[in-house]
């Protein structure tokens, strides 16, 4: 028998785990699952003969080495700093190891320790970073073999709500992390390419340049430059490929607006507030607008002016929305603006249970072949069933599995730190996907 070890059951760990049971009698497995809050783990055990739910705590030490140990494989959906941890011991025991996070530099300097062990830890193998790798490549090595030349590669994907679901002014409602939402782009300076050259979005103006995209059937999207892009270019093996752009994709009018909030600071969480018990949204909204006694106006008039848009836009017609200009005491005690925003955002952007989010992945890739000048479009659109049963979950938890199915059937037998980038491990995983209704649609045609 082999034992899986789960570390994490929250919403994204929900098909991760089904699978791993479902297919646990067929390839005598076992599943442990463990999590902070238990009760979440029982549930999604839900008393399977194969599977058991255990607390885990990944602060303790000895109880986090000693359920690795028994392990044969560990999938771990832990927030992304706590996979060094999971790393190490991996290491130190023998394990492999499954992650939908980026590898971060630490983690990829442990490649020649894996690679000695005769271990696989396969990270950035869920949605975005996963299935935009493995689609993507599937895409470039394709156009390869047709002798084609890459000249331009544009990736985007986006958590977003379904359209019969689509019933507030932000047209977005959570449906992964909220706090991942309220702080996105704020681990440094977005890059990629374009015609060859570097190109760098700070913070403080990323969501204001973001380009508009049609996909035929859902409407106009948003997309902003995600992270660093530059890196890419050699995992992907694209280095004499000009322009390159991964994005986040979000619905019409929401980037805009939430450039405002970035503007007014509200998304700062590193910020201490002074006696938040003693705030209001609109205290709060007031205290980041310049103390000017000259200034007049209402609340909304003087953030429209410092913002320098008209009161009476769509702009100001969500912040009003969201209660920016309320005299709402703040939630929860937050200690930093973020937190206040997040807790304001949680129960106006919260996922009813009938709701349906959705995933819309979107590549474009513009390439020479025979002179003739082409691009090639690749369009992913998911729909979840409910609150419960989402489409985030799916295209996060079923790659991670089919992997670990792989991984443990001796399908792959790959060492070392990697990302899914090469055919052994994306033809597999991708042809199994479609069995849920994970495709693309593809169109080519002349430029």
């Amino acid at each position: 028998m082999k034992n899986i070890l789960v570390l994490g059951a929250g919403k994204s760990a929900t098909d991760l785990i089904a699978y791993l049971l479902q297919y646990a009698p067929q390839y005598d497995w076992f599943v442990t699952v463990g999590d902070y809050d238990l009760q979440t783990a029982l549930v999604k055990v839900n008393n399977h003969p194969r599977g058991r739910a255990v607390f885990f705590d990944v602060h303790d030490a000895d109880a986090r080495a000693n359920y690795i140990f028994t392990a044969d494989i560990v999938a771990s959906v832990l927030p992304a700093a706590f996979h060094i941890l999971v790393a190490h011991d991996c290491l130190r025991f023998g394990k492999h190891l499954i992650t939908p996070s980026y590898v971060s530099a630490q983690e990829r300097a442990l490649d020649a320790d894996f690679k000695n062990a005769g271990l696989l830890f396969m990270g950035e193998i869920g949605l975005d970073p996963g299935i935009d790798h493995m689609s993507l490549m599937k895409m470039i090595h394709h156009l390869r073999s047709q002798n084609a030349q890459i000249t331009e590669v544009r990736s985007y994907c986006g958590a977003l709500i379904a359209p019969e679901s689509d019933n507030n002014p932000w047209h977005y409602k959570f449906t992964w992390a909220p706090m991942n939402v309220v702080l996105a782009g704020q681990g440094g300076t977005a890059q990629y390419l374009q015609n060859g050259s570097p190109r760098y979005i700070p913070y403080n103006r990323l969501f204001a340049r973001h380009e508009v995209y049609e996909v035929p059937g859902y409407g106009t999207f948003e997309a902003y430059a995600n992270r660093d892009s530059i890196p890419y270019r050699q995992t992907y093996q694209i280095e004499d490929v000009p322009t390159l752009l991964r994005g986040t994709l979000r619905k019409g009018g929401f980037c805009n607006a939430w450039q405002a909030l970035v503007t007014l600071g509200l998304t700062d969480n590193q910020l201490q507030l002074t006696n938040p018990a003693a705030l209001t949204y609109a205290g709060l909204t007031e205290a980041f607008l310049p103390a000017d006694s000259t200034a007049s106006g209402s609340l909304p008039e003087r953030t429209a002016n410092f913002l320098g848009i008209h009161p009476q836009s769509e702009i100001m017609y969500r912040l009003n929305w969201l209660g920016l200009f309320s005299d709402v005491p703040l939630k929860n005690n937050p200690q930093t603006p973020a937190q206040a925003l997040l807790h304001l955002l949680s129960e106006k952007w919260k996922l009813e249970p009938d709701d349906k989010d959705m995933i819309v992945m979107l590549h474009k890739v513009n390439y020479q072949l025979h002179g003739a000048h082409r691009a090639h479009t690749s369009v992913m659109v998911i729909t979840g069933a409910d609150a419960d049963n989402t489409a985030i979950a799916a295209t996060v938890g079923l790659p991670m599995a089919i992997m670990t199915k792989l991984a443990l059937t001796h399908a792959i037998q790959l060492t070392g730190v990697h990302i899914p980038v090469m055919p052994q491990v994306y033809e597999p995983i991708l042809t199994e996907l479609q069995n849920y209704g994970i495709h693309f649609t593809n169109t080519d045609e002349a430029l």
